[in-house]
């Protein structure tokens, strides 16, 4: 593909280049992809993204290379810090002082992954260098795809709920010891106490870059509308500067964005509109940060003893999420049944743990090659694979807006039509 695109590229010449032209046309490739995927299975539409960006990737698309750097790295950047955002503006914090298992829930699923994957790693023979971090990409469950299930399926719920905090949170316990991680494995010859100025120091930037974006929406709050279109644009820009502002400090961007919105959350009690708002801008930045995530994620090696380590690793995964949410199910509320359904909603993986993965791979490239190899196919199954578990599990907890057989592919009909 790339000696064809080489060959085409001496004939072309696009204004903005012959990479713009590539994008634009898998873009409305996986635009057009998800739309019959979710018209003809009930499936979400980034099932199709991913299809798309997978396709791409094993074909040798040359648009997006692992690592990622530049223009690439920071879109991906600024969709998840968008995604994470808006998730962090959807977490109640009242809900944890009237139910403080949803916070044991949490914390006992994610370590329960963390230390379960840590140790099937080192029972693989993976150095150990590199199974703490494959075990905190693993921790991380995916928002984005969670938020996408949940729009398209248009479920609403206990469960649903559930499955969106506790998958937000992962995200920051992932994200706040990912890069502490990468942090210190950048600096090998140094002391732990050595090690720790700099990662006081990403979280310093990453926490006031966060208070400042919503401090700055605070205030815009106050003499503008939630629902107006000006609004919306101030919020998108204000979270892109803080985007680049974070990661030019050493921060991480992602997790400023998520403080950002969690802030936002308790200083703007009344309801939150904004989000609703971003329209079509951040749904093209979300459809591209999947297609970039398949893409990239479809270049990994294969081979037997890697598929067998990356299957092991989704199985251990699986289990020790379902586990940890069912111990944390204990006086929080919920049924059993209900538990069981959660941990499967939280299977998907997707761009926050390519992020940590890169985040790895820029602190140390031998061992980031070795965290990609498994971490790489592991992402791309789980953004496929995961966002149709999701879908089930939404729909076997009955909190979907209609049963599966009453999908968009048993209708006829204009009128019927994905809106």
């Amino acid at each position: 593909m790339n000696e064809l695109m080489g060959f085409w590229g001496q004939w072309l010449r696009p204004s903005a280049g012959l990479p713009t032209v590539q994008w634009a046309l898998l873009l409305a490739v996986a635009s057009t992809c998800g739309y019959l995927v979710y018209r003809h299975t009930g499936l979400p539409k980034v099932v199709g993204y991913s299809i798309v960006g997978m396709v791409a990737g094993l074909l040798g698309f040359s648009g997006a290379q692992w690592p990622l750097q530049g223009i690439g790295l920071f879109i991906m950047e600024l969709a998840i810090s968008i995604v994470l955002f808006d998730a962090g503006g959807r977490i109640p914090w009242r809900w944890f002082r009237h139910n403080p298992m949803v916070l044991v829930q949490s914390i006992a699923e994610s370590a329960l992954t963390y230390f379960a994957v840590y140790w099937t790693m080192l029972w693989l023979n993976v150095p150990k260098e590199a199974a703490g971090p494959i075990a905190l990409v693993a921790m991380a469950a995916s928002p984005a795809v969670v938020s996408r299930v949940v729009a398209d399926t248009r479920a609403a719920g206990p469960v649903t709920d559930r499955a969106m905090v506790l998958a937000t949170l992962s995200t920051l316990y992932a994200l706040t010891f990912g890069g502490a991680h990468a942090e210190m494995l950048s600096r090998p010859g140094s002391s732990f106490f050595e090690a720790v100025p700099p990662v006081l120091v990403m979280f310093g930037v990453s926490i006031v870059v966060g208070a400042l974006l919503s401090g700055l929406i605070r205030v815009a709050l106050r003499y503008m509308s939630p629902a107006s279109e000006n609004t919306s644009i101030l919020a998108l820009a204000l979270i892109a500067a803080s985007t680049a502002i974070a990661a030019h400090l050493g921060g991480s961007a992602p997790l400023a964005a998520l403080i950002g919105g969690m802030l936002i959350k308790q200083l703007h009690v009344r309801p939150w509109a904004l989000p609703r708002q971003f329209g079509t801008a951040s749904s093209v930045l979300t459809m591209l940060m999947f297609v970039l995530v398949s893409t990239v994620a479809a270049q990994a090696d294969w081979n037997l003893a890697i598929a067998g380590t990356v299957f092991t690793l989704i199985v251990v995964r699986l289990v020790a999420k379902a586990l940890g949410v069912g111990i944390g199910n204990i006086g929080s509320g919920s049924s059993w049944r209900q538990s069981v359904w959660v941990g499967a909603a939280m299977m998907p993986m997707s761009s926050i743990a390519l992020l940590i993965a890169s985040q790895f791979m820029a602190a140390s490239t031998a061992t980031g090659e070795v965290i990609s190899s498994i971490a790489l196919p592991t992402i791309l199954l789980m953004e496929v694979f995961g966002a149709v578990i999701a879908t089930v599990a939404l729909y076997r907890a009955g909190e979907t807006h209609k049963p599966w057989a009453e999908l968009p592919a048993a209708k006829s009909g204009d009128d019927q039509r994905e809106s």
